[in-house]
């Protein structure tokens, strides 16, 4: 048996991409699943082809519809969350709203889940939780208004949990992929290095998730340059800008 065999898991943005191809290989290994997301109808389509899944649409930005979905999927053995947006934009081109609208779902939106669900966790002394992150969350990069730094907050967020929650029974760990080939990349005009497939980052978010260690980064060595960056000097980094 695996180390998921008969746990619930609950994947918040499993609708599709990342998420719907964890939910598959989570499923594969005996887990049982509750999986969130806005698409109700897409979530029943992937619900209806795994052995034990259930759909419970959710939308992040509302606390009302987080309580109440809290409420109805009740204790859980892990939690993931992948919900995520993301637009392409320069700060020459800011959109407020649409800014507004990435972080609320990338960040804010964890801290409505994780604030539902970690009292009760830590109440119980056990509890496993995933934060899917981004390479891009570790470093200012051009045009990820809104993105970068709602990424970089759920690191940071990540980074404080661990520390509290040590010895609780509760364990955190953050995931943060490079390019994965989704709906969301697709908005991208530019060559993005080492693209992933879905079903390519699901098994390595997975192989994160059997393990207790904190941080998890991929692809390398791309991630090997990004963590570069913070060694050169910002004369070099920001040269001509």
């Amino acid at each position: 048996m695996s180390s998921f065999d008969g746990k619930t898991y609950w994947i918040i943005g499993a609708s599709e991409g990342l998420g719907r191809m964890l939910a598959e290989a989570l499923g594969g290994q005996g887990a049982h699943l509750v999986l969130s997301a806005r698409n109700a109808e897409r979530l029943e389509q992937i619900c209806a082809a795994l052995p034990h899944a259930r759909a419970v649409p959710l939308d992040v930005t509302d606390l009302a519809q987080v309580r109440r979905a809290v409420a109805e999927v009740g204790p859980v053995d892990g939690l993931v969350y992948n919900a995520g947006a993301y637009e392409p934009m320069r700060a020459q081109d800011w959109k407020t709203e649409a800014a507004l609208a990435v972080s609320d779902v990338n960040y804010s939106g964890a801290l409505r889940v994780l604030g539902e669900t970690v009292p009760a966790m830590v109440q119980a002394g056990r509890g496993d939780i995933t934060l899917i992150g981004s390479l891009a969350g570790y470093h200012g990069l051009p045009a990820a208004i809104g993105y970068g730094s709602s990424k970089a907050a759920l690191v940071s967020l990540a980074e404080t949990m661990r520390h509290d929650l040590a010895g609780t029974g509760v364990t955190v760990r953050i995931v943060n992929p490079g390019f994965i080939k989704t709906r969301l990349t697709d908005k991208n005009s530019f060559k993005m290095p080492m693209l992933m497939e879905p079903e390519d980052a699901a098994q390595r978010v997975l192989r994160a998730m059997a393990r207790r260690r904190f941080r998890t980064d991929f692809p390398a060595p791309f991630s090997w340059v990004i963590r570069l960056i913070d060694y050169l000097p910002d004369l070099l980094v920001y040269r001509g800008k």
